[in-house]
C-alpha cells in the first residue's frame, strides 16, 4: 500500500511538469493537462457521438446563416487557429453548447426562441467564449487529476473502476457543466464577440428574461440546460446589459444591428416541440409512425427518446426500461450478443409471440462484484417486426424485481404494429410569421390568429414579449401551426 501511494504522487508530479498554459483570452498561466490538439482529437472524436445522439436539423437556409455569423465572429475572437464547425441538431431543447476544438452547436429549439440575428450573435459568442477560453480544457484537466485518484483507487477497490469507466463516456460533454465564472467570462466573451462584428448585445441580455420566463413556464424538470447551471438570470441580465452599454461606448452604437424581421422570415417553417416523424407521446403511449409499432409507457415514468433509443424511468430510480434495434441477425443471435454486451447471466429463456410477432424472451443477472452492490436482474424481450429486431430491456435490483415484473412485461407484451391513421399522419408544429393586421395588444393578436388560450402565454414566451404588450399593425410575430394550417391544442 506504501509503494502505491509513493507512485501515485509520483504520477502527480508528473502531471504537473509543464502544465500549465497561457489562455488566449486572459494571458494568464492556467493548470491544463490537455494540449490543443488533444482539444481538437476530443471535438473530432465527440462530433459524431452527439449528431448520432441527437440528429442533424436539414435547413440549408438556416445552416448557411449560422455557418456565415459563426465564420465572421472566429475573425474577430481569440483562437482564430481553430477549424471551427457550426450545426444545428434536431432537439426541442432550448439548448446551445460547444465541445472543444471549435464545435458549436445549436438546437432546433433554441433557433426558434430567438427572435432576432442579435440574440442569437449574442449565445454564438458565449459558446465560442467556451473555447477560445478553453473551458472544456480546464474541465478535463481538473477530471484527470481526479482520474489519477480513481486508477490509484481502481487497484484497491473495484466501484472506483467503475467511476472511472463512466468518468471516460464520449458523451459526457454533451452535459459538460461549466462553473459560475467560466459561464460570467463566456457571457462577457459573447457580448465582445457579437458587438465586434456588428450586433447589439444588449439583445443577449434581453433573451436571458426568455429563457428564465420559459423554464418557469415549462416547469422545473424543464429548465433550458443553457440556463440551469448559469448564474442567476436577473443578475446575468443586468451585468450583460451593463457589459453591452460599455462595449457600445468604443464603436458607433448607431450603427449596430438587431435585424428582427430577416430573422423571423428566416425561421419561418421551423418544426416546433417534438417531431413527431422521431416518436412522440400521447396518453401514457408511444407512438412511431414512421417505424409504424407503439407500446404503453408505465404511468408517471420519466421518458426520453433519441435517434437511438427510448428510454424509460421509474420516478423513484428503482427501475429503468430501453427500447432499441439490434443488428439483423436471428432472435437467440441478437439474445446472445446483449448477454455478451451487458456481461449478463442467463436464468431462464423461451421462443414466445408477441401479438403475432415472432419474440424470444430472457431473465438475465448481472452479478454484483462486491457485497456492498446489489445484483440486477433484468427481463428482456427481442421482437420480430418489420425485418427488424426491437429489443427491451428492462432492469431494476433483484430485491425489487418481483414488484416491477408486471409493469416491464405490460409494456413489452403490448409493443405492436402502429395502424391508426391519425398518428401515422401526424405532423409536426411549426414555428409560422404572421403580419399583425391591427395596433393591438399581443393577446388581442393571439385571438385574432385563432391561438388557443391554453397557448397564448407559452406562444407570448416564444415570441419575446408579453401578453398585455402593444403590437402595431405590420409587425411580424410568431405563432405555431401544424402543416395542414390548425394550431392545436395539445400541449
Amino acid at each position: 500500500m506504501k509503494r502505491l501511494f509513493v507512485q501515485f504522487f509520483i504520477i502527480i508530479g508528473l502531471l504537473l511538469v509543464d502544465s500549465c498554459a497561457k489562455n488566449p483570452v486572459t494571458g494568464k498561466r492556467d493548470f491544463m493537462l490537455m494540449s490543443e490538439g488533444q482539444e481538437v482529437a476530443m471535438g473530432q472524436q465527440s462530433d459524431p457521438e452527439i449528431i448520432a445522439y441527437m440528429g442533424l436539423y436539414e435547413d440549408p437556409r438556416l445552416q448557411r446563416f449560422i455557418d456565415e455569423k459563426g465564420q465572421q465572429m472566429v475573425a474577430v475572437s481569440h483562437r482564430k487557429n481553430l477549424k471551427y464547425q457550426f450545426k444545428i441538431v434536431d432537439s426541442p431543447i432550448v439548448n446551445a453548447f460547444a465541445v472543444p476544438g471549435g464545435y458549436v452547436y445549436f438546437t432546433r429549439g433554441i433557433m426558434a426562441h430567438f427572435n432576432n440575428e442579435a440574440e442569437f450573435a449574442g449565445v454564438l459568442g458565449h459558446e465560442i467564449g467556451h473555447i477560445t477560453a478553453r473551458h472544456s480544457a480546464k474541465q478535463y484537466s481538473n477530471a484527470m487529476l481526479g482520474q489519477v485518484g480513481l486508477v490509484a483507487g481502481a487497484v484497491i477497490s473495484p466501484e472506483f473502476a467503475q467511476m472511472a469507466d463512466v468518468a471516460q463516456q464520449g458523451l459526457s460533454l454533451l452535459f459538460l457543466k461549466f462553473g459560475r465564472d467560466a459561464e460570467s467570462q463566456s457571457d462577457k466573451l459573447g457580448v465582445e464577440y457579437s458587438t465586434k462584428i456588428g450586433y447589439d448585445a444588449k439583445e443577449m441580455a434581453s433573451f436571458f428574461s426568455t429563457l428564465d420566463r420559459l423554464s418557469k413556464v415549462s416547469g422545473a424538470e424543464e429548465i433550458p440546460t443553457f440556463l440551469s447551471t448559469h448564474p442567476d438570470p436577473a443578475d446575468r441580465e443586468e451585468k450583460v446589459g451593463k457589459q453591452a452599454a460599455n462595449w457600445q461606448k468604443q464603436v458607433d452604437a448607431s450603427t449596430l444591428k438587431v435585424n428582427r424581421d430577416s430573422y423571423l422570415k428566416m425561421i419561418d417553417g421551423i418544426v416546433y416541440g417534438e417531431d413527431p416523424k422521431q416518436g412522440f407521446i400521447e396518453n401514457n403511449h408511444f407512438y412511431h409512425p414512421v417505424l409504424k409499432f407503439q407500446f404503453p409507457i408505465p404511468a408517471g415514468w420519466k421518458v426520453e427518446n433519441t435517434p437511438q433509443q427510448v428510454q424509460m424511468a421509474d420516478s423513484e430510480g428503482k427501475a429503468v426500461m430501453m427500447l432499441s434495434l439490434a443488428k439483423p441477425n436471428t432472435l437467440e443471435a441478437a439474445g446472445q450478443s446483449l448477454l455478451e454486451q451487458y456481461q449478463l447471466t442467463l436464468v431462464e429463456s423461451k421462443r414466445d409471440e408477441v401479438n403475432g410477432l415472432n419474440a424470444f424472451i430472457m431473465i438475465a443477472d448481472q452479478k454484483a462484484q462486491d457485497q456492498q452492490q446489489a445484483t440486477v436482474r433484468t427481463m428482456i424481450y427481442l421482437i420480430e417486426y418489420n425485418g427488424s429486431i426491437y429489443t427491451t430491456i428492462g432492469a431494476s435490483a433483484i430485491t425489487d424485481f418481483n414488484t416491477y415484473f408486471d409493469t416491464f412485461q405490460n409494456t413489452m407484451r403490448n409493443f405492436r404494429q402502429l395502424t391508426d391513421s391519425e398518428k401515422l399522419s401526424r405532423q409536426p408544429e411549426r414555428v409560422r410569421i404572421k403580419t399583425v393586421q391591427q395596433n393591438a395588444t399581443l393577446n388581442q393578436v393571439f385571438n385574432s390568429f385563432n391561438v388557443p388560450e391554453k397557448r397564448r402565454e407559452e406562444l407570448a414566451v416564444l415570441n419575446g414579449m408579453k401578453l398585455e404588450d402593444r403590437v402595431n399593425k405590420g409587425m411580424l410575430i410568431k405563432v405555431v401551426e401544424r402543416d395542414n394550417g390548425s394550431i392545436s391544442v395539445r400541449r
